[in-house]
């Protein structure tokens, strides 16, 4: 399966409206984002899959693949194109059985766990956090020694995760990652739009990706 993991919106909501939250989605989607990540930790699940079903008109509308964070029985109520799980949810191979052929990934930190996520059925690893992050304050960091290693070992695509700003994406010069997943820089963003053309172009251009 070929995922365009370039530029991968991982969704957060600072306290604003459900509109002006899916205004955001919708210009990052408009401008360039590849993947989008619906992540909620605090709604129950009658909320989730409302507020699911209206992520997916948008990010169906611009044609990007909606990924649902953590919870399998949300991405199959909505068909979302996919879900991605960390280390805390159901086994890998479980989830595979459980979606079928839709996208799955899974959060790794060192090599060993990302080699077992790839033999386990995911279809592409998050990596991180790469740096200190607001959005999860429990992170523990992963080196770019840990991270360059991990492109090493692996075929399937990596994504680093975690801090990532417009600024920093040179970090990942002459690294093989296939994308950054990015929360507060865009969803943050006084301009959406242009934030995600420049991040963009700054990823394209970096060596060795």
């Amino acid at each position: 399966m070929k995922i365009d993991t370039s530029l991968y919106l991982v969704t957060s909501r600072y306290g604003e409206s459900e509109s002006v939250f899916l205004q955001k989605i919708e210009e990052a989607c408009k401008n360039g984002v590849t993947l989008v990540q619906l992540r909620e930790k605090e709604l129950t699940t009658s909320a989730y899959y409302s507020l699911a079903q209206k992520v997916k008109n948008v990010t169906d509308y611009y044609q990007i693949p909606l990924i649902i964070d953590d919870r399998v029985d949300i991405c199959l109520a909505v068909d979302a194109s996919g879900v991605h799980i960390g280390d805390d949810e159901l086994p890998t191979e479980v989830t595979r059985q459980l979606i079928g052929d839709k996208i799955l990934g899974v959060s790794a930190k060192n090599v060993s766990q990302a080699q077992e996520a790839q033999m386990s059925g995911a279809d592409y690893l998050g990596i991180g956090a790469m740096f200190s992050t607001t959005t999860k304050k429990d992170a523990q960091t992963t080196s770019f020694e840990t991270l360059q290693q991990i492109t090493q070992e692996i075929s399937i695509p990596v994504v680093a995760i975690g801090g990532i700003t417009e600024e920093r994406i040179t970090n990942f010069n002459h690294i093989n990652i296939q994308g950054i997943a990015v929360v507060s820089e865009i969803m943050k963003a006084s301009n959406i739009g242009e934030k995600v053309g420049q991040m963009r172009a700054k990823f394209t251009q970096l060596e060795g990706k």
